[in-house]
């Protein structure tokens, strides 16, 4: 078995995980607020562009799972994307309050952000003995 193999496996699995949500929230925006009983904004391009962002993010993420030793280097843009999604809910949450369809996706990638931490870690070359 490959030492990078459970890398590749986070990945994939991070790259159906953004995927499949910037999918659902480009088709379909407004039934997910429907569903989630939650106030639409007033246009759904305010959902639909962080969504293709979501995609854009899915593609990295196979990137790096096809090849996580050359694109560790792309591993910390996917981490600046979960802390900076976690930043704004988290804040909200224990402040002023978030709608619940936000937060079980914040706890997602608060794990994402620690596994992909260790993967970055576990992949840097390591510096050779005097």
């Amino acid at each position: 078995m490959k030492k990078d193999l459970p890398v590749s496996i986070l990945f994939y699995l991070a790259a159906a995980y953004d995927g499949i949500l910037g999918i659902l929230f480009l088709a379909w925006p407004m039934c997910m607020f429907e569903h989630f009983e939650v106030t639409p904004p007033n246009h759904a391009g305010y959902v639909q562009f962080p969504a293709m962002l979501l995609i854009v993010f899915a593609v990295l993420f196979v990137n790096i799972a096809r090849k996580p030793v050359e694109n560790r280097n792309l591993i910390f843009y996917g981490i600046l994307l979960k802390v900076s999604y976690c930043t704004v809910v988290f804040g909200y949450w224990f402040t002023n309050g978030i709608p619940v369809i936000w937060k079980p996706f914040a706890v997602c990638d608060l794990v994402f952000i620690i596994l992909f931490i260790l993967c970055k870690l576990s992949l840097c070359p390591k510096k050779a003995s005097v």
